[in-house]
Order: structure tokens, then sequence, then C-alpha cells
């Protein structure tokens, strides 16, 4: 593992990425919240790895080490919450993915921006508190593996999405059993293999998306064997088709109040 940072403040900013920048894995004592206006963010934390975009947002409570890579041009937004003193924003002390709609979005680039006073800021804050009490998750997430065995069937699922592996088949390589390793995908991740490895498709495909990839090229790459079966999956996955997402992501959103250059 790389060296982890501390931070001890989490910052409040916006900053402009470009395809294949990443930040360092760092923790903050404080919590913080992480969304992209535009773009695709793939975050990795101790307990696994997620996706932020212009319709989700990802909860990192404080002390979590976190990495970050973004895939295509991105606005990144973050704002940092004290872990003491206040309630904390989400009652989580695992990473949590939520729904951003209309206005959570408007809050969350208005509150990483610099035209805000201090009162405006908290107004502001406790409006954003009251919406995200009504706002769905939305856990698009690969967790981590603890046994190695697991972690090893992972890698090799993932490294090879193009030619999916039977459970039997990863079980050979990491030398287990069968039934072993479709226990372990339980114990761990609470799923079976096949909805695990949906998960690792889709979140795969939603960075190749984010990359530019078209929706058939992204479909063959993570293993399905027609481009409509894909659509499918993804469409059930996400609330949204493929080629929706792709032009989401792509957009260039309006400037907002509070936004900064």
């Amino acid at each position: 593992m790389s060296k982890i940072r501390h931070m001890p403040v989490a910052p409040t900013k916006t900053e402009a990425h470009g395809g294949g920048d990443t930040i360092e894995r760092h923790r903050h004592d404080d919590h913080q919240l992480i969304y992209v206006s535009s773009g695709v963010l793939a975050i990795s934390t101790e307990h696994g790895s997620w996706i932020a975009s212009n319709d989700r947002a990802l909860w990192i409570p404080a002390n979590t080490w976190h990495e970050h890579r973004f895939y295509g041009q991105s606005r990144f937004h973050a704002i940092g919450f004290p872990a003491r003193g206040t309630a904390a924003l989400l009652d989580t002390e695992r990473p949590t993915v939520i729904a951003v709609d209309a206005l959570v979005r408007e809050l969350l680039i208005a509150l990483t921006g610099t035209a805000l006073t201090r009162t405006e800021g908290r107004h502001m804050e406790a409006v954003l508190r009251d919406r995200l009490r009504r706002v769905t998750a939305q856990p698009v997430a690969v967790p981590s593996a603890r046994d190695r065995r697991l972690a090893d069937a992972c890698r090799l699922v993932e490294e090879n999405l193009r030619r999916p592996c039977t459970l039997a088949e990863l079980a050979d390589h990491v030398h287990t059993g069968e039934r072993t390793l479709s226990r372990l995908y339980r114990d761990e991740f609470g799923m079976t293999f096949p909805q695990w490895r949906t998960r690792a498709r889709v979140f795969n495909a939603m960075v190749m998306l984010a990359e530019g990839a078209s929706v058939t090229d992204t479909a063959h790459a993570c293993g399905w064997a027609t481009t409509s079966a894909f659509v499918h999956t993804f469409a059930q996955t996400m609330g949204t088709t493929p080629g929706a997402y792709r032009a989401g992501v792509h957009a260039s959103p309006a400037p907002s109040a509070g936004t900064t250059a």
C-alpha cells in the first residue's frame, strides 16, 4: 500500500481536472462530500471502489483514506464538514453514494464557489442537510475483498472482463473450492458471484463511456455477448441507458452561481 498522506482539514473547493489526472491516497480528520458536475471520478477507499458523476456524489467519512482518478474533462467539487461540534451530514461510518437531483447539484456547486458569505453558506448547508434526507442512495461500487483468495479471483475477473470466467475456473486459479469461493462472495460482499460480476462490469462500463468509448465497444470490452444485453443491464442498474449516461457525462453544464474558474 502506498503511503497515506494526512491532511487534517478537508478542503472546500472547485477544481478542473483532465482525464487521467489523479489525487494520491490521503485522509482527513473531517468528513467530505465529493461531486463532479462534469466528467467521471473513480474513488478508491479501504472499503472498495466507487464512482461519482454528475448524477451522484460520494460521502467520505472522517479518517477514511481515499484516492481519485479522473476520466474525461472533469469539474471537481469537494465540501469539507467538521467531524466534531456539529451533526454529520450523513449518519454513516462508511462511504455512501447519494443521488444528485437538480437542487442538490446547484447547492454543491454553489457551496464550493467563492461568491458566498459565511451566513449564506450556513443557510445552504441547512438546505442541503434537509434535501439529503429525501434523496435515494445510488450504490455503484465494487467492494474490496479481505480474503486473499477472493481478492485474487476478483482481480482475475477485472483484468479479463472481455472473456467471462466461470466460478469453477476462478476457484481453480486461486486454489480453492468452488463452494468455498461462492461462500466468500456472499459472506464478504453480501451478493452472489454473478451479482458482483455485473457490478464490476457496470463500474468499468461507466469509466469507458466517460472516456468516450461507444456503447457497442463498451459492451464487448466489458463482457456482454450483445449490445442489447448490455443496454438492458446498464439501464436496470443505473436507471438510464448507457447512451444517455455517456451524453450526460460529456455535456457541458451551464455556468452556475458560485462556480469558480
